[in-house]
């Protein structure tokens, strides 16, 4: 009884510290890429030349807003780009739209999928019929800032194994408490986590709603897979795994659209969570190679944050049944709510990754700290879940029959109750 009470006083320690330490990692590897390679003029840079970039649209049921995306994208301050949307057997009207608006513009073509095969395949068909040196693929219910694609030419111009950019993704819609809450989720996950991986070596994944990437190098791993629930994660992998480099750059900025229902939000959670599951399934054999080893650490830690969530509950549940039938004899289990010390440790050190992260961001969204209240909910909303949503990924992918593929097609996901115009921020 003492050998399982210890073991479980180690799990409550690690559902509580693991958070806590990793906090301290992302916020002191932010402020090094900050002040490394962030900081200064936020001028777009001057470029030697102007390769081509072909803007890969992937869209099934898009009728609300893919002409405002693309009209976005055709007033970008870049000399040389075309535009291919790939209708992944749009059902709404969106391929009407698509007709009468190709007809308008020289710059725009599209590509028809009679039936829905998924965003990888409609990435696959639009590559395709490319002619950039350079891919941008977005969402289409994105909405590019003017000067992205000089920002992330930069990096493939100076830097030949560049073989991805991802950007900074802000969120328009923000009418709901989830949709606050996702704009510092935006700005601590996706913006502050990835500042500090690229200074730690490898990226997990660019992002998908706005991803670019050298020809040369996706065409080396052999594209998109089809299969798979997330092409983002399982791209950057392959990326990666061929010895390609991945960057974030905060200053190429895209509005999206968000989820503001808990349905909504649950859908596209659990979709990341196959995704990311199916990576790390898919990507076992790296502990085989030796050059792989930068990859080791990014692998440990999502693994370790799998782990995270089963303890979780774990925790949850013992202390759940002790507090309903009381303690059994001689066994007592600290309660998880309320942490004591270590819970309000956690909650200074989250208010100071918030801090951290709004900081960094404000240079792009100036009244950035106006959400700060809204904020202080992120950790019950986006630990419950995650906590919820990654057993249920986990389990869905690794009781898969072998040989059998998971389903790559999509549906039109949440995008909020309201937009907001972009001159607000």
């Amino acid at each position: 009884m003492i050998a399982a009470h210890d073991f479980l006083l180690f799990i409550a320690a690690f559902v509580f510290l693991y958070p806590l330490f990793m906090s301290f990692v992302w916020i002191v590897g932010a402020f090094v890429f900050y002040f490394r390679l962030e900081r200064g003029s936020s001028a777009p840079p001057e470029l030697d030349r102007y390769p081509m970039f072909s803007i890969l649209v992937p869209a099934h049921n898009e009728r609300e807003q893919i002409e405002e995306t693309i009209n976005r994208l055709l007033e970008l301050n870049y000399p040389s780009y075309e535009i291919i949307v790939a209708d992944d057997g749009s059902t709404d009207g969106t391929t009407d739209i698509l007709h009468h608006l190709v007809k308008q513009h020289n710059q725009l073509r599209a590509v028809y999928m009679r039936t829905n095969n998924g965003k990888g395949a409609a990435l696959n068909a639009a590559c395709a019929i490319s002619n950039g040196e350079y891919i941008l693929c977005i969402d289409a219910d994105a909405q590019l800032e003017p000067d992205a694609l000089q920002w992330m030419a930069w990096h493939f111009n100076h830097y030949p194994r560049v073989g991805a950019v991802t950007g900074n993704p802000r969120v328009l819609n923000r009418t709901t408490l989830l949709g606050k809450i996702q704009t510092g989720e935006f700005a601590t996950i996706i913006g502050l986590i990835k500042r500090a991986q690229r200074i730690l070596g490898k990226v997990l994944t660019v992002s998908g709603v706005i991803a670019a990437f050298r020809k040369e190098a996706i065409a080396s791993i052999g594209l998109w897979d089809p299969h798979m629930a997330t092409d983002d994660i399982d791209i950057t992998w392959r990326l990666e795994k061929a010895f390609w480099d991945v960057r974030y750059e905060p200053r190429a900025i895209v509005w999206v659209l968000v989820p503001e229902t808990l349905e909504g939000l649950w859908r596209q959670r659990l979709r990341w969570s196959v995704g990311g599951v199916e990576v790390l399934k898919k990507n076992l054999d790296i502990w085989k190679d030796w050059r792989q080893r930068r990859l080791w650490p990014v692998f440990i830690e999502y693994v370790t944050s799998i782990l995270w969530t089963y303890c979780f509950w774990l925790v949850t549940a013992i202390w759940s049944l002790q507090f309903i039938f009381g303690p059994a004899k001689g066994f007592m289990f600290v309660a998880p709510l309320p942490p004591m010390w270590a819970g309000s440790l956690l909650s200074l050190v989250c208010l100071l990754m918030f801090l951290s992260s709004f900081a960094l961001d404000s240079r792009y969204e100036k009244k950035m700290f106006r959400h700060l209240f809204w904020v202080i909910w992120y950790p019950m909303v986006y630990w419950m879940i995650n906590a919820t949503t990654v057993p249920v990924a986990f389990a869905k992918v690794m009781l898969r029959k072998k040989g059998v593929q998971g389903q790559g097609v999509w549906e039109s996901p949440d995008r909020g109750l309201r937009t907001r115009r972009l001159d607000e921020h």
